[in-house]
């Protein structure tokens, strides 16, 4: 198949939140496709109209775009193949269910629902499951039991039906994953699904067929959730006399401890989102937590949701979404699922947060400190977030790292002067604040120099008077090298920090 014959498609329902899961595939699609010189198609399969949910077509739209994951054709874009949306299309299916009936591979399926309900509690009353199959249809009431009168007049009079898919008997089914290779399944095993109802509207399985033939799909990726669902399609193909499509069935994304699948009670239990957006329940009001608005990165997101059951062969594990789009292969994809892991998932977000440019964290940190009362130029909040950034891994973790540039402390962290204030201090300080008052230019590495000299001359201990300095203009052990803080907030504040300290701790009796 040439490359500009390959076309693959993300066909989401809108029924709620798009799961990472679901990003996953549309991201697998959409690296495969850029890989081959393909096109990408955006389709909403919007068929089952009562688990519609408003708003739910845009948030997947919203997803994609704060993604970086780009379409070819579909919804909001258009394309020679639209309309893009099912419940669009609906004119289409009646004629090819139609088909299938007339070529002998459907039936008109009559039976109400208190007729099957009755069925059923037979079987229950035997401790067995009933299963509308090839055996079943023979004594129930449709187009293969009736005669062609009695189905015609049925038709006539307006009586509800289905059309179901007529198995073949005993039959083996022989289909090819991408990922799994050869599979064989007996139709003795499969029921006869219903493909169309008498309102007009189809079933999942009759649309993602016809859709999928009609807009040319050369190849479905999707998740491994839909490989039941492999045989009916394979000879719905068959039955229609069309050329079926590559499949490949991805592996699930799988709870932490890798029991089941990945699901929002885990996200909810653990304390992590598995939406990309937040998402706010239209019915309920109840709000999910999303990737991007608990401070991770777009293209850190895709990258961690990349590695989640494809690997590269080796053992890179950064790469942006145009270095996936070269290396990503199917065959590099596992069988097995793969588990989600949040300290990995932080883990990514701060590879590219420390990797950003210091420009752009300032502006991404601004809103923050302007809500804490600070008013900073963005050049010394650039400043401030180089020193510290390889020590958060979100930009919301910045102010408590960064708090001491902006402000003097209020407090002094009492375990800290109870270990780190001796007895000397108040002395050694007080005579470091002369020194530092001389020093015409006020670098770190000047600072240093003249500092750490002094106290060798003075034979102090340099941990004794280094960790009383820091936590007179800090306020607590922490943040980076120490003349680096001194620097950037200067000279004046850092000689008012050693007058307000002494001042505060005083001398240690």
């Amino acid at each position: 198949m040439s490359n500009s014959n390959i076309r693959v498609r993300f066909a989401p329902s809108p029924t709620g939140p798009l799961h990472i899961g679901g990003v996953r595939t549309a991201l697998y699609n959409y690296l495969f496709a850029r890989k081959n010189g393909g096109k990408f198609i955006l389709r909403i399969e919007d068929t089952d109209q009562n688990r519609f949910v408003p708003g739910a077509e845009q948030y997947i739209i919203d997803s994609f775009k704060w993604c970086g994951i780009t379409f070819d054709e579909g919804v909001t874009i258009g394309g020679e193949y639209g309309p893009y949306t099912q419940s669009e299309r609906k004119e289409l299916y009646s004629e090819y269910a139609k088909r299938l009936i007339e070529n002998g591979h459907g039936y008109y399926g009559f039976d109400t629902g208190e007729e099957l309900n009755k069925v059923r509690k037979e079987y229950e009353s035997q401790k067995k499951t009933f299963v509308y199959n090839a055996e079943e249809r023979k004594r129930l009431r449709n187009s293969l039991t009736l005669s062609e009168e009695e189905t015609n007049k049925l038709l006539e009079e307006g009586t509800p039906y289905v059309i179901r898919f007529k198995m073949p008997e005993n039959d083996i089914v022989v289909m090819n994953d991408m990922i799994r290779g050869k599979v064989e399944v007996n139709t003795s095993v499969l029921d006869d699904k219903i493909l169309f109802k008498s309102d007009g509207m189809p079933t999942y399985h009759l649309a993602n067929i016809v859709d999928d033939h009609l807009m040319k799909i050369s190849h479905v990726i999707r998740g491994e959730e839909w490989l039941p669902s492999l045989p009916l399609h394979v000879l719905l193909y068959e039955a229609f006399d069309w050329d079926k499509p590559e499949f490949a069935h991805l592996p699930l994304l799988l709870k932490p401890d890798g029991n089941g699948k990945l699901s929002k009670r885990d996200g909810d239990r653990l304390g992590f989102p598995v939406f990309p957006l937040e998402w706010t329940d239209p019915k309920t009001g109840s709000v999910s937590s999303g990737f991007r608005e608990d401070g991770y990165f777009a293209d850190a997101f895709v990258n961690m949701l990349a590695m989640l059951g494809w690997n590269p062969g080796d053992d890179r594990e950064l790469f942006t979404i145009e270095e996936l789009s070269k290396e990503f292969s199917i065959d590099r994809v596992g069988k097995s699922g793969a588990k989600f892991d949040l300290a990995k998932a932080t883990w990514y977000n701060h590879q590219y947060l420390v990797k950003k440019d210091n420009a752009e964290l300032a502006g991404l940190f601004m809103p923050i400190v302007v809500n804490e009362g600070v008013l900073v130029e963005i050049e010394y909040l650039e400043e401030a977030v180089s020193l510290v950034k390889d020590r958060v891994n979100f930009v919301h973790e910045l102010w408590a790292q960064t708090d001491y540039f902006f402000k003097r402390p209020e407090t002094y962290d009492p375990k800290a002067v109870k270990k780190r204030w001796k007895k000397e201090s108040f002395d050694h300080i007080s005579k470091l604040k002369i020194v530092l008052a001389e020093i015409t230019e006020f670098s770190s590495s000047n600072v240093e120099s003249i500092v750490k000299q002094w106290i060798e001359e003075n034979e102090y201990g340099m941990g004794m008077v280094m960790n009383a300095l820091r936590l007179i203009i800090v306020g607590a052990l922490k943040g980076p090298h120490l003349f680096d803080i001194i620097d950037l907030i200067g000279q004046e504040e850092t000689l008012e920090r050693i007058d307000q300290g002494l001042h505060e701790i005083g001398r240690k009796e």
